[in-house]
């Protein structure tokens, strides 16, 4: 059990501190040069030309700049993230800034237009209410207009979700979108995450076709000594807002996908029915804008609570603290632990959610449904009575206390989710839809290994990829490139190497990650104005998994944990537990930029070391180089006094999936993958015993990556030093095997 610690502070008053901590830290430690210099004058809403000079480049670093744009494009699992300077946003120290978003917008328009000549270009721009995301908007606009792109943006410039910028692009056939967010982390840093024609993330690939036009435009300003960059107005014609207007912001197309699929008349009955609230937790408050308006047209909006539906950048300072007296950022993710000054352990960002005080009138039973500010995630917490602790730490769902004899039960995204598909898949056998098609899920390999057990145990087949969601995207992309050409019995390759056979006609039943992000795949094939087809959309909504874990929610008559605990019972599922342990090497709250950049740098080669030392084991002996008998004597012979628990004798396979290494055994597995995004590596652990898997992950993920004499008996250092680049080339072999070839046509737009 983890303690929900209580703060004790004036309603309002820590809040705004802390924001002003961080703003003076900001201040404090930006230059004069930065402050009095903006490059460009990004706030004139006239046209204007930018002259980038040789001069420019050299005085802003913008090479130096570029190296490390370039090296996250490449590895990003989820959009090229970065702090940004908060107050001064064209301050090129950092990752995100106004020049380097003008460069990347300008090289994406030109790739589309050297892809497309001669063709009406349309794209769609949006942002969640991150710091400066509405001038980044308005910089990707007017470059976009400027080159003659139409680009099509919310109403007055609203925010709206990432998954309705990518169903739009999807829907309205468009050459693709832009989406301003970072997610669920802090609240200093921002990205734009890059949308093609089918509305799922840029691979790599697609990214560096970008990227290397960025590189054009400098080598031409050190041969040419400028680069002329024109910007729109901001209120060029190219730069759309009635056809938003008409198309109600997109609301009304995405309202009647969703009651084709989770929003059937089965479930709002039961929502509609229900005669308790659900609470939605709006975290930054950008969902409320959106999820407010859909809930209305679904004619369930009375059934809901909200919290937190006013807009802020600071996110309500949630996730906020203070650490050895400066300001401290935990993210957004309520799943973070921490240990306080006694070492006992607790949830920081659940903590500063105050649910002792804003859930205080509700009764026990009541669930929140918690999303980010780009709405794509849920997390699910559930109020109990506190007699029912300990049945629901047996059945492995975290809680803290509430006080006056209430506990908050947490459930992780690998239960939650399970729960979810479980759901949708009993309402599909009841109506006699299921046994139509054949049935898959896609699912990351960091993802519950009980969600393989529960789809065997329903004869549901199972697809496992890298960890992101535009690998799930991808995945299905596969499946229906080989549907619409007519194969007989359509065949994908998972990361495992695994063949998974799906006949001529599947449908998926779910596609998520552990970390969060859900879909649910459509009963009937989906389809876009001009007549494009899809299985499922291509980012994850917590519009969908709200709608479906409502249902649930309005459908049981025991609380969440019993019910995760019946079907742990009902499909015989061994692998109960998850664990994840996220390594940070660095603080990324430190106001000083380069201190901030020296402690990633450092950070990040303690993460690639300890990344290579478990790839190069997985590349050996995919080479067959070693044996599995040598891959275990290796991994005890490192780990031989960290306890008798880490046996390794059991161990079955060391697998490259994607993006980190994967260590099955018999009883359990073990992933350790770098952070796509940051100086992170990330150790995630599941199977039926709970104490033993943190053991697992913990010492697995904490490990220096220092080779020994048994290990260089066999993997030489040379071969380490070369297996970050084999593990490239392989998952490049990968993503591009039996890749969706169906190409993109231009319609004749009508909306």
């Amino acid at each position: 059990m983890i303690e929900l610690k209580t703060r004790v502070y004036k309603e309002g008053i820590f809040m705004q501190n802390l924001e002003k901590m961080l703003f003076d830290g900001v201040r404090e430690n930006t230059p004069d040069y930065v402050k009095n210099d903006k490059v460009f004058d990004y706030t004139n809403k006239d046209k204007f030309t930018f002259t980038l000079t040789k001069d420019l480049v050299e005085k802003l670093g913008l090479k130096k700049w570029f190296e490390g744009y370039k090296k996250e494009a490449i590895v990003s699992t989820a959009g090229i993230r970065g702090p940004q300077n908060i107050i001064y946003p064209h301050d090129t120290r950092f990752p995100i800034n106004t020049i380097g978003i003008t460069l990347a917008t300008l090289a994406k328009a030109l790739v589309l237009k050297e892809k497309y000549p001669n063709n009406e270009l349309i794209k769609l721009a949006g942002c969640e209410v991150r710091y400066n995301s509405k001038t980044y908007l308005d910089i990707i606009a007017r470059i976009q207009a400027a080159l003659g792109i139409k680009t099509l943006v919310p109403v007055e410039r609203q925010t709206i979700p990432i998954w309705l910028a990518s169903f739009l692009a999807f829907k309205l056939d468009l050459v693709g979108a832009e989406y301003i967010t970072s997610s669920h982390g802090i609240s200093v840093k921002n990205a734009t995450k890059d949308l093609n024609n089918q509305g799922s993330q840029f691979l790599p690939n697609e990214s560096l076709e970008f990227v290397n036009k960025i590189e054009q435009i400098l080598d031409t300003i050190e041969k040419e000594g400028e680069y002329k960059i024109e910007f729109s107005s901001s209120n060029d014609v190219l730069i759309d807002e009635k056809s938003m207007e008409r198309l109600n912001n997109g609301i009304d197309l995405y309202v009647e996908y969703l009651r084709a699929n989770v929003a059937n008349d089965t479930i709002l009955d039961k929502i509609k029915k229900f005669d308790k609230k659900i609470v939605i937790d709006a975290v930054g408050g950008a969902a409320y804008n959106t999820l407010s308006k859909i809930l209305n047209k679904l004619g369930v909006e009375k059934t809901f609570d909200w919290l937190n539906t006013e807009e802020d950048p600071f996110f309500h300072s949630i996730g906020k603290d203070i650490k050895n007296g400066s300001f401290y950022d935990w993210s957004l993710d309520i799943t973070v632990i921490s240990k306080d000054k006694d070492g006992k352990p607790y949830f920081p960002v659940i903590n500063s959610l105050k649910y002792d005080e804003k859930l205080a009138k509700y009764p026990v039973g009541t669930v929140c449904l918690v999303t980010d500010p780009d709405h794509d995630r849920l997390s699910v917490v559930q109020i109990e009575d506190a007699s029912n602790k300990d049945k629901a730490l047996s059945a492995g769902v975290d809680t803290a206390e509430l006080g006056n004899g209430r506990i908050l039960c947490i459930f992780s995204a690998n239960q939650a989710f399970l729960m979810l598909m479980d759901f949708w898949t009993k309402l599909l056998k009841a109506t006699g839809e299921f046994d139509k098609h054949t049935r898959f899920i896609v699912k990351t390999t960091a993802s519950s290994k009980s969600w393989d057990e529960w789809a065997k145990a329903n004869g549901i087949k199972v697809i496992n990829t890298p960890v992101g969601f535009k690998e799930i995207a991808n995945a299905i992309k596969k499946i229906e490139f080989q549907l619409e050409k007519g194969v007989k019995n359509i065949t994908v390759e998972d990361i495992f190497k695994n063949k998974v056979e799906l006949g001529e006609s599947p449908r998926m039943i779910f596609g998520g990650e552990e970390s969060g992000g859900m879909i649910i795949g459509s009963n009937d094939i989906i389809k876009s104005l001009n007549g494009r087809t899809a299985l499922a959309m291509r980012e994850k909504s917590a519009t969908e998994a709200i709608i479906i874990a409502s249902g649930l929610v309005a459908s049981l008559n025991v609380p969440l944990w019993q019910h995760l605990e019946n079907i742990y019972e009902e499909n015989n599922i061994k692998a109960r537990y998850d664990v994840r342990d996220d390594i940070a090497y660095y603080n990324e709250s430190e106001p000083d930029i380069e201190k901030l950049k020296a402690a990633k740098v450092s950070g990040e080669a303690l993460r690639t070391k300890n990344d290579v030392f478990y790839l190069s084991v997985a590349i050996a002996l995919e080479e067959g180089m070693i044996t599995l008998d040598n891959a275990k004597e290796i991994l005890s012979k490192t780990f031989e006094n960290c306890g008798s628990r880490l046996d390794f004798s059991n161990l079955t396979a060391v697998k490259f999936v994607g993006d980190g290494t994967y260590l099955d055994f018999d009883d359990k597995f073990i992933e350790i993958r770098p952070s796509g995004t940051d100086a992170k590596t990330k150790a995630y652990a599941g199977g039926g015993d709970k104490a033993l898997l943190a053991e697992w992950s913990k010492t697995l993920g904490n490990y220096s990556g220092d080779l020994n004499e048994t290990y260089k008996k066999y993997i030489s250092e040379e071969f380490v030093n070369e297996a970050k680049e084999k593990s490239l080339k392989l998952y490049d072999i990968f993503a591009s095997k039996d890749i969706d070839t169906r190409e993109f046509k231009i319609p004749e737009y009508r909306f």
